[in-house]
């Protein structure tokens, strides 16, 4: 019977000194092989590991206590073997060092290596350090805790009439935009913010890929978290503070599967400069912002009218203001000093949640520019054209009914030019583009939430959504080399409504049927049924 227990202790003892010697052999190769080809396992291979292993004993292992270990079993190991021989039972074997402490049977033992420690070590040896000396590795380096990122996009898909083709209904498919948006805290009062957007499908242009589209930089700063009252946004690319959606244009801050009309020239779609703001908050439900930013142009031509010199080039060109587009093609470049003006614009805005109504917010903003001509801007006739000011005022709102479903909005934009006679598009010998002294236009918005209860472990709603707006681009007085007769196309009526399916927060599927009003004699002919799918996260 000792005999059996012998033999049973000198397997065990040989099973450990083997997988312990196997943990050795398998660290120092892990080791030999990241020091030789910098390969470490990736974070999906460690959690693969992490989810198919139970968690290690909470116990700190050295490559010394290791190795002693392994020197202690071993020569427990022989004592048994020895004792099998004699055939005497299994005690404890004196010291066989001339009287010295045995390590292995220290006052204050060093933590044990088990099986389960055994397999879950984490040992870093270096291949040239002498074996049994300890190791200084370096510190692990810190979590990166600052960093993160967010996404929004849309899909756009359906029919919608052609006004280059006389109104033709036409089918098709639109990646809008799919925007990344990198942050990272600095510190927790630095924090670094951009949007890297790609729009219409992709940056190529070939016939073989049949697509156009871009690549934008729309934000990139860095905010200096000063005080809630007092921040700083340094010099980068920042939207324009003017109205809601410019600034939270992401789908699902909107019903319909385009931005909202105002937003789509009036305002300029993402409206953003070279610029740098203050912003915080004042009490009692009442924020600011003001900006000093670069200001619009009167130049929406492609760049090879820009000359080396960052003028205008002879010839014709199309202007960044016109009853087409209205300010859509004023937006001055972000890179590389190809602005054409040299004048800073300057912009504020005043947001209200008062606390006393529940469910509602407003803002009120305002933008100026003392002058948006470009260098070298002319008329056909070549005669150049002077400055001219441009004034913009904004005034909306939101209101959800508390614990309701009942949801309204509304917004009116007025815009101002300080000479028309200075307009490119009233000197560009071209009389159905002409603007007038102003524009303006305004919006209202009913919405009704209904729940739809719980889908695929979310709360789904359903919002059904109508909006008018109105919008003038040839108000007031005319002035310039064209003609001025007024010729109602920039008079335009557009009724959007439709249905929000939201699953989530962070998705939306819209469904949007418009009809496009104009006091143009050929018509609006820009009528759409549209699908979309939108996220946000």
């Amino acid at each position: 019977m000792p005999g059996r227990r012998v033999e049973s202790c000198v397997a065990t003892v040989r099973v450990h000194v083997c997988r312990a010697w196997r943990s050795v052999l398998a660290g120092a190769m892990s080791c030999a092989i990241a020091a030789v080809t910098g390969f470490t396992p990736s974070a999906s291979a460690q959690s693969v590991d992490k989810k198919a292993q139970p968690k290690p004993a909470p116990t700190e292992i050295t490559s010394q206590d290791l190795l002693r270990n392994i020197a202690c079993l071993e020569q427990r190991l022989r004592a048994l073997e020895a004792q099998k021989a004699a055939g005497t039972p299994s005690r404890q074997s004196p010291p066989q060092n001339g009287g010295e402490q045995d390590p292995c049977t220290e006052k204050e033992p060093k933590p044990w290596i088990t099986t389960s420690t055994a397999e879950h070590l984490s040992l870093k040896l270096d291949a040239a350090a002498p074996v049994g000396k300890e190791v200084a590795t370096p510190p692990p380096p810190p979590p990166v805790e600052g960093i993160s990122f967010g996404a929004y996009g849309e899909i756009k898909f359906g029919r919608l009439q052609n006004p280059d083709a006389g109104g033709q209904w036409q089918t098709g498919f639109d990646a809008a935009r799919m925007v990344l948006s990198p942050t990272y805290a600095i510190t927790k009062n630095i924090i670094f913010n951009a949007e890297l957007e790609f729009e219409h499908g992709g940056i190529a242009i070939d016939s073989d890929d049949k697509l156009a589209g871009s690549i934008d930089v729309e934000q990139l700063f860095i905010d200096f978290k000063i005080h809630e009252r007092f921040n700083w946004r340094a010099p980068g690319i920042d939207l324009i503070p003017i109205g809601y959606i410019n600034e939270h244009h992401e789908p699902n801050q909107f019903y319909s599967v385009n931005r909202p009309e105002l937003y789509l020239g009036l305002i300029p779609s993402t409206w953003r400069a070279p610029a740098t703001r203050v912003y915080g908050l004042l009490g009692n439900g009442l924020s600011y912002a003001f900006q000093v930013s670069q200001s619009v142009e009167d130049f929406g031509d492609s760049f090879d009218k820009r000359t080396d010199a960052n003028i205008v080039s002879p010839g014709p060109y199309v202007g960044g203001f016109s009853i087409d587009n209205a300010l859509g093609l004023s937006r001055t470049p972000v890179g590389d000093f190809r602005q054409m003006n040299d004048t800073l614009a300057y912009a504020g805005r005043l947001d209200y949640q008062p606390p006393w109504l529940p469910g509602f917010a407003g803002s009120a903003s305002g933008y100026y520019s003392p002058n948006t001509t470009p260098r070298g801007a002319h008329a056909d006739s070549g005669d150049l054209i002077g400055k001219s000011s441009l004034t913009m005022l904004d005034a909306e709102f939101r209101y959800r009914v508390p614990e309701g479903g009942l949801e309204l909005r509304g917004e009116y934009v007025w815009v101002a030019f300080g000479n028309p006679a200075n307009l490119r598009a009233n000197n560009d010998g071209d009389d159905t583009n002409n603007i007038g002294k102003t524009m303006y236009g305004y919006s209202a918005e009913v919405a009704y939430h209904f729940p739809l209860g719980t889908i695929l472990e979310s709360e789904w709603e359903a919002v059904p959504f109508y909006r008018y707006t109105f919008e003038n681009f040839q108000a007031s007085g005319f002035a310039g080399a064209d003609l001025n007769a007024p010729t109602g196309q920039g008079q335009m009526q557009f009724h959007t409504a439709g249905i929000a399916i939201i699953p989530s927060p962070k998705v939306v599927l819209k469904l949007t049927y418009q009809k496009a009003i104009s006091n143009d004699p050929t018509g609006a002919n820009a009528d759409y049924v549209l699908g979309g799918v939108g996220f946000s996260f």
